[in-house]
């Protein structure tokens, strides 16, 4: 869900800049910055902003520089002399220093005047125009980072099916070790062992440790990863919750692995899933 968009207004006495910037979250987190005399107009961006952007971090600015010769904020001659007559007489300054003193007048409370701007309604639908400017800017850069996602997330998919095929041709080398040193293990003990207790104690153990269904719904998992991320909803919640599945089996096949071959491919399964998870985020 990162993304940034920009508009620029330039209107009679000022230019108005328009900026939207994005990143990842769960939620939709907006944070909106706007002149005081736009904060009227402020609910209304909001709804805006939820209704197209739906997630993610989400920063919305409007700047306004003025470029007309007038400017609203007037100096208050009257005060300013006062401000200067008192502070000649409390520091006892030469009539010379009147600049010094002018400095530090100009900066006590009241010295300037702004007059207040009111709304016009004309004037915010144009910019109201370009704020949907912005966020088409927006909604493009995502869409544009969609399609790099997706192709992204259908290699790590395709290698993660590459090493769960990797765990299954391993499996019987697997279960012929675990045997092996099992029956290593007893032989060094040198005592006599019932062969038919010993099957039925390997059987058991053996049971403790398969992983054919975790094999199953890694698959299955694999598949309907791939169905929503084709289809047309908006998903990444969805996929979020698809990923922690496929890591629940993928954590289990390793806990179960006993064998260092295919822990090594579990490892790489890991990896491939850790990707996904960083950049899942950033699907709405």
């Amino acid at each position: 869900m990162t993304g940034y968009g920009k508009a620029v207004l330039q209107l009679p006495t000022k230019k108005v800049t328009i900026e939207i910037k994005s990143l990842n979250s769960k939620n939709l987190d907006l944070n909106v910055r706007i002149p005081s005399y736009y904060k009227e107009k402020e609910l209304a961006v909001r709804k805006k902003l939820a209704s197209s952007l739906v997630r993610g971090k989400v920063d919305f600015s409007i700047y306004v520089e003025m470029t007309a010769d007038e400017t609203s904020t007037t100096v208050n001659k009257t005060v300013v002399k006062q401000y200067i007559e008192q502070l000649r007489n409390t520091i006892l300054l030469a009539s010379n220093d009147d600049v010094e003193l002018l400095k530090m007048a100009i900066r006590m409370p009241d010295a300037l005047s702004t007059e207040r701007e009111e709304l016009d309604e004309n004037e915010w639908d144009l910019i109201n125009e370009n704020i949907d400017i912005a966020i088409k800017e927006i909604v493009q850069y995502r869409v544009d980072e969609a399609a790099s996602l997706e192709i992204d997330f259908k290699e790590r998919i395709t290698n993660i099916n590459t090493y769960l095929e990797e765990v299954k041709a391993l499996d019987n080398d697997r279960v012929e070790n675990v045997k092996t040193r099992l029956k290593k293990a007893i032989d060094d003990l040198k005592v006599d062992t019932d062969e038919n207790r010993f099957e039925q104690e390997l059987i058991y153990y053996l049971e403790k440790l398969d992983i054919n269904e975790e094999k199953v719904r890694l698959a299955n998992h694999l598949d309907y990863f791939l169905q929503t991320l084709a289809s047309e909803d908006s998903n990444g919640k969805k996929l979020g919750f698809i990923v922690q599945e496929m890591g629940r089996e993928i954590n289990t096949t390793g806990s179960k692995a006993n064998y260092a071959p295919m822990q090594k491919a579990v490892i790489q399964m890991k990896n491939e899933l850790e990707q996904i998870k960083e950049q899942i985020l950033n699907v709405l």
